[in-house]
């Protein structure tokens, strides 16, 4: 009895390595899956000892009373790494630079630098079944002394959020997040929400259309939209384009561009 029970023990573990190490090389045939250019972020990580790297740049102004301000960020750089199958470490930071005008005439208070660095861990919690979605847990925490003194706040920010995503046919699917985060030097929290239409044009061509938003504590909410395009190039190569703008005061235009760039760990 005792070596039936070791040998079935044995198959179990040797099956559960073979449908882990199955389940892998099916992902890493696959396109990759990113965090940008959206606000939602994936349901799932980017699988053991993979190494993605995803950034852009984006403008955006808005204007109220004659006093414009506009913000470009020339880098948002997100580093995704699989520690685990099933877990991956984030870290991630933007150059920004801030311009303000008044009735057209750009002042000199040039604002420049680092915003904090963005820490954090995502973790596949649920695979999609039927009705049920799948479903990962994200948490960022974003240091203070990470940042540029233009840009370096008082406390210390943290958000995290549930991830999940519903395949609605062959060519489209529907991504959705769902969570709180505190910073921006105010102890109020906010909940913090997205929802994101996506579609397969072609093999290459990807689009999407996008509300997200967030609900402080003590302030009005804000709402915004964006919508863009995705070219896949290979399966381990993605170009983006989009635009935006708020729904409630606060942002005119939105408009970006980037890339991701996936590196498989070695057979």
């Amino acid at each position: 009895m005792k070596l039936t029970k070791h040998i079935v023990q044995g198959l179990i573990v040797l099956f559960t390595i073979q449908s882990f190490s199955q389940e892998q090389e099916d992902r890493l045939s696959n396109p990759l899956v990113t965090d940008r250019p959206d606000a939602t972020e994936a349901s799932s990580t980017v699988g053991k000892g993979v190494l993605q790297f995803e950034t852009g740049g984006l403008y955006e102004s808005f204007e109220a009373n004659n006093i414009k301000n506009e913000t470009y960020t020339y880098n948002t750089m997100l580093i995704r790494y699989g520690l685990l199958d099933n877990l991956e470490l984030r870290v991630g930071w933007d150059f920004v630079e801030g311009i303000t005008s008044v009735n057209g005439n750009k002042l000199d208070n040039v604002t420049s630098g680092l915003s904090p660095l963005l820490l954090g861990l995502k973790l596949d919690i649920a695979e999609e079944n039927g009705a049920m979605p799948e479903i990962a847990l994200i948490g960022h925490v974003f240091p203070v002394f990470s940042a540029g003194a233009d840009y370096r706040p008082e406390t210390t920010g943290v958000d995290f959020r549930l991830s999940l995503s519903h395949t609605l046919n062959e060519k489209s699917s529907l991504g959705y997040n769902i969570g709180a985060q505190w910073g921006d030097d105010s102890p109020e929290a906010s909940a913090i929400y997205t929802l994101a239409y996506g579609y397969s044009l072609s093999d290459k061509w990807g689009m999407y259309a996008e509300v997200y938003g967030d609900f402080p504590e003590d302030s009005k909410a804000n709402h915004y939209w964006d919508a863009g395009f995705t070219y896949l190039a290979n399966n381990d190569l993605q170009f983006d384009v989009y635009v935006g703008t708020s729904i409630t005061e606060g942002q005119d235009i939105l408009l970006g561009l980037g890339l991701s760039y996936r590196i498989k760990p070695k057979q």
